[in-house]
């Protein structure tokens, strides 16, 4: 019996990989939180068997995957559903983190017609990241595997289609049903949310928290961009992209590093380099004042495009959606 795993991120892929509990481990790469999302053509064409339209860096599904990972069963050329075809099993291992959740209901909304996959696919949802535990400790987990169904299917292309939507009501309707069958998806949906503009400071959580960070005396930004305490919405080149944002606006919230280098000069790792809070990051971290007030935003939020005059926000004591 043939065995695939496919995980909702390469970390994950690394760890599995090394457990030997199948014959090939592949994970996903993708990133649907703090950017635009991609085309479904791009996504389409990204699980297809590699072309000449595979002309870059990431393109292919498979341009991450290791050497020899596929031994078997093809090479790093084959299309996504061309090998799944191949196995008599499939797992889908699914982290608790917001982004593994759209990973998933991504996965499953785009399986969803194709009923020689679907008739053999599983999920395993975890309670903590699969990348934090050694191989041998994870080659003896007995997790359950649960049979996909047409309801998960359905729940998944509901989410899916949420997350595109050109507004966040749909997700925050979402959180209105019944979303047990997918049992990881109403937090994933709740902290998504919460990385909306807040009512007040106009800042998502995460956000909020580098400040909070930076203000408790943490000034070196690989410190402050850590994926050991920032919330489980962003990664570190996310957190990195959101600290640099914070700093570069005309009324910035932080200050980074010496004013006289030169913005070429200014990376992580440089020992210049510290992060500090301004007067008006200091006003915001009490509530007492508004991003957007003194600065323009273009930021993306699923399908969700956001500017200062079509501004949804998050309001965190009643946990509502604010509308603009």
């Amino acid at each position: 019996m043939s065995h695939l795993i496919l995980t909702t991120n390469d970390r994950a892929e690394d760890a599995l990989r090394q457990s030997r509990l199948a014959n090939v481990v592949l994970g996903f790469s993708s990133r649907f939180v703090w950017r635009k999302l991609p085309s479904q053509e791009q996504l389409s064409m990204g699980l297809k068997r590699r072309s000449d339209r595979h002309c870059n860096p990431g393109d292919h599904w498979l341009d991450h995957a290791r050497c020899g990972s596929l031994d078997g069963f093809g090479t790093r050329d084959i299309g996504f559903f061309e090998l799944c075809a191949k196995f008599d099993s499939i797992e889908i291992w699914v982290d608790p983190k917001a982004n593994d959740q759209l990973v998933l209901v991504w996965l499953l909304d785009l399986l969803r017609p194709y009923k020689e996959v679907t008739t053999k696919l599983s999920l395993v949802h975890t309670d903590d990241q699969v990348a934090n535990y050694a191989p041998e400790s994870i080659a003896k987990w007995k997790l359950p595997a649960f049979k996909v169904t047409d309801n998960h299917f359905a729940m998944a292309s509901r989410a899916w289609q949420a997350y595109q939507a050109e507004t966040p009501q749909s997700c925050f309707d979402l959180l209105m049903t019944d979303l047990t069958i997918l049992p990881g998806l109403r937090p994933a949906l709740i902290a998504l949310l919460e990385e909306l503009p807040d009512s007040v400071t106009g800042l998502g959580a995460t956000e909020m928290d580098i400040l909070d960070f930076v203000n408790d005396g943490h000034t070196n930004p690989r410190h402050v961009t850590e994926a050991r305490w920032i919330r489980d919405v962003l990664d570190e080149n996310d957190a990195g992209d959101a600290l640099l944002e914070l700093g570069a606006h005309p009324a910035p919230v932080v200050l980074l590093g010496d004013s006289a280098f030169d913005n070429e000069d200014r990376y992580f790792g440089r020992s210049e380099w510290k992060v500090t809070l301004t007067e008006f990051g200091r006003s915001i971290l009490a509530r007492e004042d508004d991003m957007w007030r003194h600065n323009r935003i273009y930021r993306w939020w699923g399908g969700t495009e956001l500017s200062n005059e079509r501004l949804w926000r998050w309001d965190r004591e009643s946990r509502s959606l604010v509308a603009p």
